[in-house]
Formats: C-alpha cells, structure tokens, sequence
C-alpha cells in the first residue's frame, strides 16, 4: 500500500469501552482506502470492542472517530451505517431465507430497486463470491465456508466503502480458511474494496493484512501498529513478539 492513500478511518485519542468499563485508552490510528487492515491481540484484548466503535454499534467513551472525513455522532450515524457492511463471526444469516433472498434484505430495506433489479444485483454478488450456483439454498443446507461468503456478498449489497469482518476465519478448516483469504485479497484487487479484519489467526494474517494494530489488555492501549511481518521480524516488544512467533513473553 502507498502511503500517500487516502484515510478513510481516522480513530484520535479514543476511549473504547462500556460506560462504566474501560478497556483501551488513548488509541489513535488510521485506516486507508484500499488497504486489508488487522484488528489483532490477544483474548479480551479489546479488538471486538474497537470494531463495535468503528462501526457505531457502541459510541466511543471519549476521544474522536471519523469515516470518510465525517465524526460519528448520534446525528451522523444513520448515514455513516450506509458507508460500512458487515460480516459476523456466525455469518449471521437469516435460516427462514435462500442465500438470494438474504442478498436481497439490505437492498430492499434501503433502496428503491424494484425486486427484478434487486435479484440481478444479489446474483452479481452472489458470483462475485463464487455462489452462483448456491443462491437458492437455504443456510442450512451450505457450508460454514460457504455462509462466510453469503455474509460478504450481502455486506456488499450497499456498495459500502469499508466491509468490516469479524473472525472470518473461525471454525472453517485450514484449506477453506485460505480460500475465503484468497476471495478477501481478490475482492480488494478487483474492486479496491477496504477491509477491516478482527482476527488471530496468524496464516490469514501474513497473506492478507498491509497493516495491523495490536491491542493488550493488561495494557489498555494500543501496542502496535505497522506491517504484521515487519512487527514479527523486528519489534522489541515481549508481547509482540511472542504473539507473531508463537512462544511465551519474556
């Protein structure tokens, strides 16, 4: 990634938690256009709650948080959701509706598309996401593989400028976990499509992320930021190290 690219997230100075709970202080970084950022750190580390922030499920507790140059705010946030899609760990499909019918929802929900344009556009999705032939199967009839990429397709519906996931790769096998990295890096090739990835998994990690930011709990903050192969190969950080390598912190 260029570092003259556009900045698309800009987190100054956030307080990330709970009322009544913090969790992380004083964590400041951005997200540029184009790039796979990496959400990472241990358990409770904070990482899922900085993504609640980042996608205005949770205000922030102080500090700033910007996407595409406007602050989240109770006045902004309808119109900031139209500008993110999200993925869930659980994929998060509706069982009672086919793959199609769950493209779909988003665009009924917030378009005027009449229904033969909508079903045009969730079978494009749904292609881009190698499911063309599934877009008639309930959810319970897939793979999990398969309801990660139904999820992607629909946190595309709104043509978003970030997609957000949430451990995209949990509870897939290694060989469908790399595939689904594979479409991830595909969809940012094709479409310049900005991603925002909590995970720990450190295979996904090193194929697909530009850049990471580290959170440590007993810390609450921010400990990294950079290149995850860059903060493996060269941090002096215990904690750091011992997470990218696999071994204990001194």
């Amino acid at each position: 990634m260029s570092g003259e690219a556009e900045t698309i997230i800009e987190l100054s100075h956030v307080v990330a938690g709970y009322p009544g709970a913090v969790i992380l202080e004083d964590v400041s970084f951005e997200v540029r256009r184009g790039e796979i950022f990496i959400l990472l750190g241990g358990s409770g580390c904070g990482k899922s709650t900085i993504m609640k922030h980042m996608i205005g499920l949770n205000p922030v507790l102080g500090g700033r948080l910007f996407l595409d140059g406007q602050e989240w705010s109770r006045r902004t946030r309808a119109a900031l959701c139209r500008k993110i899609g999200v993925m869930y760990q659980s994929g998060a499909l509706f069982g009672s509706m086919t793959l199609l019918q769950n493209v779909m929802l988003p665009l009924e929900e917030f378009t005027k598309m009449r229904a033969r344009e909508r079903a045009k556009r969730a079978e494009l999705l749904l292609a881009q996401v190698d499911l063309a032939d599934a877009a008639g199967k309930m959810p319970s009839e897939i793979s999990g593989g398969m309801k990660k990429r139904a999820a992607i397709a629909r946190a595309m519906a709104l043509d978003p400028d970030v997609i957000f996931l949430d451990e995209p790769s949990a509870g897939l096998d290694p060989i469908t976990s790399s595939a689904l990295d594979d479409l991830i890096l595909k969809l940012r090739h094709d479409k310049g499509m900005t991603f925002v990835v909590v995970t720990h998994e450190l295979p996904s990690i090193f194929k697909i992320a530009d850049r990471a930011a580290m959170f440590d709990k007993a810390r609450r903050g921010m400990i990294a930021l950079g290149d995850p192969r860059d903060l493996r190969d060269t941090s002096s950080d215990p904690f750091v190290k011992a997470f990218f390598n696999r071994g204990p912190a001194a």
